[in-house]
């Protein structure tokens, strides 16, 4: 077993997940301003080490996503971030893109940047104490899109960033998201996010990649947001399972989600029976931003003093996130 292989088995070891706490200065300030609460560093730290230092994340969390900001800070303990997380019992991880922008030749669309000079930031990352790395694709759903150009360019991007990342001994997450954003059906969901994730292995088999050193991090196939078609959860599970069947290596150890604008419960309910459905010998959990944070953040808005309130919710997030990777959570156990 390889080094990096070992490390992704740890991530996702008995159910735990990845918390992705890896949102931009500027997402948080939206995340905080919802709340009514100043986006200052002090606040955002604030949030976060509240959470990173939770007794779930010993249980429930495998490895934790970081932003540029945050793997630099220090705790109100005086501990580094990245020392804190590796405390908990969890792996500290990085956010290596540099943001989605105008891909040119398709307006419409977006290529992700931050491959200049990404040789040399993931040396400082790992430095810090970084396991493991992140860079997200996006791609749009409509009549002309994902465009050819956008499927290619992007698959391209994830493949360079995947193979700098692993020739400096981390683990690269891969996550192409197809956005849940439009009036797109299900079945064109699945359509697209199959074509998507086949390009992605191609370039990183292209780039030698090691495949068994890698997370997959995907959405699942649902119906646009805007889509009057909705398909049931079971439905959401049986074409998600069947698209990673058709479209992935089996090489590849551990697929983690992301919720992708899907509520709390949403996103655990569909988990769960992915997981109860899984046929396949890819290890199925979690990556989720908003859907394990997003209650903790409401209840802390309202006392940020009140550490052990906002991690009590954390907590139950967590674990039900979990019971839903072992395909053992119900709706009963919410409460």
């Amino acid at each position: 077993m390889s080094e990096l292989n070992s490390i992704v088995l740890k991530i996702l070891n008995k159910g735990k997940g990845i918390l992705a706490a890896d949102e931009s200065t500027a997402t948080m300030t939206k995340r905080l301003e919802s709340v009514k609460i100043q986006s200052t560093a002090e606040n955002r730290l604030s949030f976060r080490e509240t959470l990173f230092s939770a007794s779930g994340m010993t249980e429930y969390i495998g490895g934790v996503i970081l932003y540029d900001e945050t793997i630099k800070q220090i705790t109100s303990k005086k501990n580094k971030i990245p020392e804190l997380i590796s405390e908990m019992g969890s792996f500290p991880g990085i956010k290596v893109d540099t943001g989605a922008k105008v891909l040119a030749g398709s307006p419409n669309e977006k290529i992700t940047e931050g491959l200049d000079g990404l040789r040399e930031r993931l040396k400082e990352y790992y430095k810090f104490g970084a396991k493991f790395t992140k860079w997200r694709g996006v791609y749009n759903i409509s009549k002309e899109h994902p465009s050819k150009l956008s499927i290619q360019s992007n698959a391209h991007a994830l493949a360079r960033y995947s193979a700098l990342v692993q020739e400096c001994n981390m683990v690269p997450i891969v996550e192409p998201e197809v956005l849940m954003d439009g009036e797109h059906s299900a079945k064109e969901c699945f359509v697209k996010t199959s074509e998507v994730i086949k390009k992605c292995f191609e370039e990183l088999i292209l780039h030698k990649v090691d495949l068994k050193g890698i997370i997959l991090k995907p959405n699942m196939i649902l119906a646009g947001n805007k889509c009057k078609d909705k398909i049931s959860n079971e439905e959401v599970a049986k074409l998600t399972l069947k698209c990673l069947k058709e479209s992935v290596p089996s090489e590849v150890p551990g697929i983690a989600f992301l919720s992708g604008g899907q509520s709390e419960i949403e996103a655990t309910e569909n988990l769960n029976l992915i997981n109860k459905f899984n046929n396949t010998n890819f290890i199925m959990s979690y990556s989720f931003g908003r859907a394990l944070q997003q209650s903790a953040l409401k209840f802390w808005s309202q006392d940020i003093k009140n550490i052990d309130g906002t991690q009590k919710i954390f907590n139950q997030r967590a674990k039900m996130n979990t019971l839903a990777a072992l395909g053992k959570w119900s709706k009963e156990l919410e409460n």
